[in-house]
């Protein structure tokens, strides 16, 4: 097109000189026929230069509406990209409070599950003490010996040399049934610890409920409720945006105590505290390991829901 445009003028120019020529008078010369055929050729020439101009204008105009025309319509995609993408992260945000609020309605499941729980093993064990009070009772009294003794003389009859080794056995003995029962007498009691580790912890009472689960740590490791107080650990520094301690608490449920009923929860909230320190690709991990190690739990769930969310394709295996 610009080729046309440069060349035009030219073309106009040399038809231009071919008129004045064939118009300007021949000195002694008649108008020969070739003159006028000449004539006739730039007339024609120069109308099929108009026509070309006319239809290079028109077509022209044509392509300049169809380049408005898509300019257009790229804008308003883009303004149609714009505010749909815009939904998206709104709906993101609403999906990951939603996650976050229905985590908490679990949890809050899960703990009156745990309350239950205890209440049951104190009612077992009242249980259990009473069947004990019982049998004691429905037991006969010991026959008197006529020494006054209610238990039969030791046989061989030498009672002091039997109770000289005896004595210092039971001497060493005793010291470590003090030592047991004292360590039992300083334990805190498991369950009502627990629970008031529980009502600190919804109280936001953070720094008691620590102290709290520390307690039951240091003295029931190998009780599932362990278990719960190191989760909670990583619940109050979670709450206290300290991710990283969080992080840490987590991993020592799913190192310690991979069986225990908080691990699945862990490992979720491992996910969000990494998501908080904008370490997406670990976070994903997490929550793909959670889904594979516990497919049926409520947490696999969230965590199906959370990659959704952020547009993560769920392996299938």
């Amino acid at each position: 097109m610009r080729t046309f445009q440069t060349i035009r003028p030219r073309i106009l120019a040399v038809a231009l000189a071919a008129a004045l020529f064939a118009f300007a008078p021949a000195a002694g010369m008649a108008e020969s026929k070739d003159m006028i055929a000449l004539q006739s050729q730039v007339s024609q020439l120069i109308d099929m230069v108009q026509r070309l101009q006319s239809t290079v204008d028109s077509r022209l105009g044509v392509i300049q509406n169809l380049v408005e025309q898509s300019t257009d319509n790229v804008n308003r995609l883009s303004a149609a990209m714009d505010t749909l993408q815009q939904k998206i992260a709104a709906q993101n945000e609403s999906l990951g409070g939603k996650v976050d609020s229905e985590s908490g309605q679990v949890q809050s499941v899960s703990d009156s599950i745990d309350e239950v729980k205890s209440r049951l093993d104190k009612l077992q064990n009242t249980l259990q003490s009473l069947q004990t009070q019982l049998q004691n009772l429905q037991q006969p009294a010991p026959q008197m010996t006529p020494g006054g003794s209610g238990a039969p003389p030791a046989p061989g009859g030498n009672g002091a040399a039997m109770n000289g080794p005896a004595s210092g056995n039971g001497n060493g003995a005793g010291d470590a049934s003090a030592a047991a029962a004292n360590a039992a007498a300083a334990a805190p009691p498991l369950d009502d610890t627990y629970q008031s580790a529980i009502r600190d912890f919804d109280g936001a009472h953070y720094q008691a409920a620590t102290s709290e689960f520390q307690e039951i740590l240091q003295y029931y490791p190998q009780d599932d409720k362990a278990g719960g107080a190191q989760f909670y650990l990583g619940e109050i520094a979670y709450r206290q945006q300290d991710y990283d301690n969080a992080i840490k608490a987590y991993n020592v449920v799913l190192e310690s105590f991979p069986h225990s009923s908080r691990a699945p929860a862990a490992q979720l909230h491992k996910a969000y505290a990494l998501l908080k320190l904008n370490q997406r690709n670990a976070a994903i991990h997490e929550l793909r390991s959670l889904i594979e190690r516990h497919p049926a739990s409520p947490e696999a769930m969230q965590a199906r829901s959370r990659l959704n969310g952020m547009g993560v394709r769920i392996a299938m295996r």
